[in-house]
């Protein structure tokens, strides 16, 4: 299993920019989809993450600007993100907790649920 981003760039403050990220890797059933992002000297820290259910929270500092989607069968996830300012600046990554599915057309069973990270994708917000 492996995740790839894309969408990321630079954007003057205000604008906007919609990340996407796509799972692949045969059959999958996803859990948890969050994207995080880490600025430089900083921890990584969460931004949005949404459910299975759709269940969405956001970091304080996004809320209002920000928008995770999910798309199930897509195996895919996106952010939406509105009135960029210079602090959102950082190296922005999806996290998905995903389980394997394997079997045949008669029997199907699901792999241990594990934790995966996509490779990064960089935005930038000049002022």
């Amino acid at each position: 299993v492996w995740l790839v981003e894309s969408g990321g760039g630079e954007v003057p403050a205000g604008g906007s920019l919609r990340l996407s990220c796509a799972a692949s890797g045969g059959l999958l059933l996803i859990h948890a989809v969050g994207w995080y992002r880490q600025a430089p000297g900083n921890p990584r820290e969460l931004v949005a993450a949404i459910s299975r259910g759709n269940v969405t929270k956001y970091a304080e500092s996004v809320k209002g600007r920000f928008t995770i989607s999910r798309h199930n069968t897509e195996y895919s996830t996106y952010l939406e993100m509105a009135d960029l300012k210079p602090e959102d600046t950082a190296i922005y990554y999806c996290n998905m907790d995903i389980s394997p599915i394997y079997g045949d057309a008669r029997v199907w069973y699901r792999g241990d649920e594990k934790e995966y990270w996509g490779q990064g994708t960089q935005v930038t917000v000049s002022s």
